[in-house]
């Protein structure tokens, strides 16, 4: 069975979305968790309306994740944030990643689309194709499908306050990670806040920083 986990934190205006687009899977056998870290909107009702398992976790992507990942009664886990929505397909793209008895020593992830339709969106999505190839670096925003003894074997998500899902990664390798053969949707609201150019000068900032041996922790703070 795949166990379908979402950290979530408020997010009830986009939960419901990316539930209805999961419903759609009748390729494969799934249950799904949304780890909470305290919300105080209606993310618990929309969760358990969708038919989630609702978790209530410490606060903390990484610890939300692997509280999930704990409780979890899938061989298989696909981690996905709230705001991003697989497209039609996606199912059958997963399963054939998994019926692949040589991916359990692998992790897969989704190709990106914004939910924009400018040009910056384009460009940047280009970039980030561009980026998971030279790099291995797939964020979270992408999914991740990765096999539970695989999961397991690499220590899992750790409890760092931020790049939780580029820790993993490195973990991972890059020959180790590769593209699942279908498409997610995610929100492209945090680069309308901050801009097209700004928020991701930002992001390789911190990667920058984090490579150099910055700690999680630290970056926290200067992002703040």
């Amino acid at each position: 069975m795949l166990s379908i986990i979402i950290p979530t934190l408020n997010a009830g205006t986009v939960l419901g979305t990316t539930l209805a687009a999961l419903s759609t899977a009748n390729a494969i056998a799934y249950e799904i968790i949304v780890a909470d870290g305290g919300s105080i909107d209606d993310t618990a009702a929309v969760a358990i309306d969708g038919d989630a398992i609702f978790l209530e976790t410490v606060r903390g992507r990484g610890r939300q994740m692997g509280a999930a990942a704990a409780a979890a009664a899938g061989d298989w886990l696909l981690f996905l944030h709230a705001d991003t929505r697989p497209t039609p397909g996606w199912a059958q793209a997963v399963a054939a990643f998994i019926s692949d008895p040589g991916n359990c020593h692998v992790a897969g992830y989704f190709d990106l689309t914004l939910d924009d339709d400018t040009w910056a969106a384009r460009h940047l999505e280009r970039l980030i194709r561009l980026r998971n190839v030279l790099f291995g670096l797939p964020h979270g925003d992408q999914g991740l499908l990765i096999h539970r003894s695989f999961y397991d074997r690499l220590g899992g998500y750790r409890s760092v306050p931020l790049l939780e899902d580029v820790d993993l990664a490195r973990r991972i390798g890059r020959r180790r990670l590769h593209p699942i053969g279908a498409t997610v949707i995610t929100s492209a609201e945090k680069y309308r806040r901050d801009g097209y150019l700004m928020r991701p000068l930002l992001n390789c900032c911190l990667l920058a920083l984090y490579a150099a041996g910055v700690s999680p922790r630290r970056l926290s703070r200067l992002q703040r």
